[in-house]
């Protein structure tokens, strides 16, 4: 059954299963001990530093190991702001940043700071000029991921380094979805990332703080890890997380040009073997190994579900499977179709019959979800009306976008239907269905109970 769901977490790499086993036996005991059994350890966590840290780009006393990814960022965020807590406040993030930063952001600013995101155009990616317009002399820390973990857009990291460097801004990088692929170009200051998304082991993040930043480790003092990581380290696991990132790096060249391959090849099928679905994230500047759907008139989870009986686990941002019903703040950032949103990730070794053979059956799933929703749009369509009102309360993604696209042929070009629904998802997907059907989104206003959306009829 293929798994294309490497975004979320890598299988383990077969170094990572080699290192993890064997330092078991190497590095149980206390590396901080003097006697054989402590200096053995230390041995292992000092090569496994020292690994880590020519793989990340720094020297190995800036980085420590800590008990994940989400850890790693919330140490970082919270270590800078407070060492920087004299320069000011102020925080500056990306609208599509992992939502570990973005926890980080509201921990910030209910204790008093102040956030600012700054937005992505429609390929959910950053420009150096925004950073520039947001950056001042109160700006304590600016945020910004390597690459996106949903759509697999690639940021101008060294630019907007350039940036927060002239402005006297340490820069934070996630980079937790690209680190296997490469190092992080540009000047950053601080960067995290996560084993698990290389194929290491679970439970291990990096943390990368350059020296001459201002950090002031949050929390009780723990002497390990440079303060900055406390607690006993999970020492096979890091050794394990070291060696399989070195290795996937000795592999990433050629396997990337290999994945580029198949996924552009994903990118040009899905769009012309089902209708009606748009191909979100940019489409050159990207991670090799991931792309992004969304199809009109879909239920994401019975999507998801059909998907999986057919043996193919991929993941979605999708609103329709999330118990909050409110959709991705990558895809809402990016203004882009959230319905029947579907993310697949390649891991290394995924053969071209594999892709093939999701490609197949992805067809007929769609056609079978939009058959069970009644998403048909009428053939013949007879204006009968000026304007249309629709009550779509109570209606979850994606009826109240089928509902608007049952009745807009009713109304003369020129005329206007409003969707009042109370689902959140529909601020994001009617303007899409509206650009995607080359209608006119006029805009939306309250009323007493949900949302009243218009559109008018422009073909």
């Amino acid at each position: 059954m293929p798994y294309f769901d490497t975004a979320s977490a890598a299988p383990l790499h077969p170094v990572a299963r080699q290192a993890l086993q064997a330092s078991l036996d190497e590095g149980w005991a206390d590396p901080a001990r003097l006697y054989r059994e402590g200096r053995r350890a230390r041995l292992l966590l000092d090569a496994a530093r020292e690994a880590a840290a020519e793989s990340v780009g720094c020297r190995p006393d800036e980085l420590v190991f800590t008990p994940s990814g989400t850890h790693a960022v919330h140490s970082g965020v919270a270590g800078v702001l407070a060492g920087r807590r004299r320069t000011g406040g102020h925080l500056v993030v990306s609208a599509v940043e992992h939502s570990s930063v973005l926890h980080a952001a509201e921990v910030h600013a209910a204790g008093g700071g102040t956030v600012e995101e700054v937005p992505v155009d429609r390929f959910g990616r950053v420009s150096a000029s925004s950073y520039r317009e947001r950056v001042g002399p109160s700006t304590a820390l600016a945020c910004l991921q390597s690459a996106n973990h949903e759509v697999g857009t690639v940021q101008p990291v060294a630019e907007v380094a350039e940036v927060c460097a002239a402005a006297g801004v340490p820069l934070l990088v996630d980079a937790a979805q690209s680190l296997g692929w490469g190092p992080v170009p540009g000047s950053w200051s601080v960067l995290c990332a996560s084993a698990h998304k290389w194929g290491g082991p679970a439970g291990v993040g990096l943390l990368a703080v350059r020296k001459g930043v201002r950090y002031s480790p949050q929390g009780p003092a723990d002497e390990r890890e440079s303060g900055r990581s406390p607690g006993f380290v999970n020492l096979p696991a890091a050794v394990a997380a070291a060696a399989s990132l070195r290795a996937v790096r000795a592999e990433a060249q050629a396997e990337a040009a290999r994945l580029r391959t198949l996924v552009d090849r994903l990118r040009r099928r899905v769009a012309r073997l089902v209708p009606d679905v748009e191909v979100v994230g940019h489409p050159d500047l990207r991670l090799p190994h991931l792309v992004t759907f969304s199809c009109l008139y879909v239920d994401g989870e019975t999507l998801l579900h059909g998907l999986d009986r057919a043996g193919y686990s991929v993941s979605s941002g999708s609103s329709c499977t999330s118990s909050t019903l409110t959709p991705s703040h990558v895809l809402r950032a990016m203004g882009v179709l959230s319905e029947g949103n579907v993310r697949v990730s390649l891991p290394a070794g995924t053969t071209a019959a594999e892709v093939n053979g999701f490609l197949e059956v992805l067809p007929g799933l769609v056609a079978g979800v939009r058959e069970q929703l009644g998403a048909v749009e009428p053939a013949v369509s007879v204006p009968d009306a000026e304007s249309l009102e629709v009550d779509a309360l109570g209606l979850r993604c994606p009826q109240p976008v089928i509902e608007l696209a049952r009745v807009i042929g009713r109304v003369p070009v020129g005329g206007t239907v409003t969707v009042l629904s109370d689902d959140e998802v529909a601020r994001l997907d009617i303007p899409a269905w509206c650009a995607m059907r080359g209608q006119t989104y006029v805009g939306e206003s309250p009323r007493p109970t949900g949302t009243a959306y218009t559109i008018r009829r422009a073909v």
